[in-house]
């Protein structure tokens, strides 16, 4: 009992140190803007990412933490995509996926779009499509150094408060502040809100699938593989050529091959006589 104590003391001690350092860390407090993204998740992620600058899109940090999936391509046949590559840090993937489990249970775009995927890929594959969105919004909001847009003012504020009692600040039980009625009424307004912009968000993405004509062929490849079928029936129309290169011009001249122009005359009928 004692040595568990005593690591209880010891993870204690760890917590309140990366609670002090994530609340003088705006970054940190810009990330937990997302509903569902606590200390944990924000700051494994800037500890794995560094800083943001050296990424010049959102590709390059879902590459780096490997959320990408991994495609196979071989000639002219159509790309296919398969698992993710897995590359990069383990933990701030293991948290990015562990967030997404949290943020799509709050009302939001980001639960429309995890309900979407889910629709057509199952619950497995839609958790770390949504981690994978995490990924891209983190990247939007410290490059543009915004906080999130569909935020839950009430909620971010509970999440700094806890993290400011963690880090060693006095907390307020026993007193009697009067506000526990104003602030579920503005957590009910904020989650309201928060519900429309779910709406507006699969209204958005209907109209976008009713106006865009049907994507053909390979998702990272559009319109290769019937491009390659086109050109390989022109190539059959076409009688074979043969090169001749003068050395002394440099120029290449084009004649028929006479191999096929025998086998040609060969096969005409010949005319009765």
């Amino acid at each position: 009992m004692r040595h568990i104590e005593f690591l209880d003391s010891e993870i204690a001690e760890v917590e309140r140190l990366i609670a002090r350092d994530a609340l003088g860390s705006p970054d940190a407090r810009r990330l937990m803007t997302v509903p569902g993204v606590n200390v944990i998740c924000a700051a494994t992620f800037l500890a794995a990412i560094g800083d943001i600058r050296r990424f010049r899109s959102s590709r390059q940090p879902v590459a780096y933490l490997g959320l990408d999936p991994r495609v196979r391509q071989s000639g002219s046949e159509p790309a296919r995509s398969g698992r993710i590559s897995k590359r990069g840090s383990a933990s701030a993937r293991w948290a990015l996926v562990e967030a997404a489990r949290s943020v799509v249970r709050q009302p939001g775009p980001l639960r429309a779009f995890y309900e979407r995927i889910r629709a057509r890929r199952g619950h497995g594959k839609a958790v770390v499509a949504a981690a994978r969105k995490l990924a891209v919004l983190f990247w939007c909001l410290l490059t543009r150094g915004q906080d999130y847009a569909h935020q839950q003012p009430s909620l971010t504020a509970k999440k700094l408060r806890l993290l400011e009692i963690r880090a060693g600040a006095p907390t307020l039980k026993g007193t009697n502040t009067g506000l526990f009625a104003t602030r579920e009424r503005m957590r009910h307004a904020e989650r309201e809100l928060a519900q429309q912009a779910e709406v507006s968000y699969k209204r958005m993405v209907s109209d976008r699938q009713a106006t865009t004509a049907k994507k053909t062929g390979a998702s990272v490849t559009p319109g290769r593989p019937f491009e390659a079928l086109e050109g390989q029936a022109t190539r059959q129309a076409t009688s074979p050529r043969r090169l001749r290169f003068d050395t002394s011009s440099a120029r290449a001249h084009t004649q028929p091959n006479p191999s096929t122009d025998d086998d040609r005359r060969r096969r005409r009928p010949r005319a009765r006589k």
